[in-house]
C-alpha cells in the first residue's frame, strides 16, 4: 500500500514539474517574441526600404531615391541640393 502512494506522488510531481516548465517556457517565449518584434520591424527603421538595393529589373535611380527621401522630409533642402550636385558630378 505504501508503494502505491509513493508512485502516485511521483507522478503528481512530474505533472506539476511539466506544468511549470510549460508556464515558464511560455513566458520566456512570449517575452522573446515581443522583444524581437520591436527590434526587427522595418517600420521602426523608416530608411530600411531605402537601404535595400532596388531590384535588378527596376529602373530606380539614385536621384529617384534622393527625391523620395526629400519628399518624406528626411533631408533638408540644403542636404538635397548638395547630394544632387554630388550625383551630377
Amino acid at each position: 500500500m505504501m508503494g502505491f502512494g509513493m508512485n502516485m506522488w511521483g507522478l503528481g510531481a512530474l505533472v506539476m514539474l511539466a506544468f511549470w516548465v510549460i508556464v515558464i517556457g511560455g513566458g520566456v517565449w512570449l517575452a522573446m517574441t515581443l522583444v524581437r518584434g520591436n527590434q526587427a520591424t522595418p517600420a521602426s527603421n523608416q530608411s530600411y526600404a531605402l537601404m535595400t538595393p532596388p531590384a535588378a529589373s527596376s529602373n530606380v535611380t539614385a536621384l529617384d531615391l534622393l527625391k523620395a527621401r526629400y519628399a518624406k522630409g528626411e533631408l533638408t533642402k540644403a542636404q538635397f541640393e548638395e547630394m544632387r550636385r554630388d550625383l551630377d558630378a
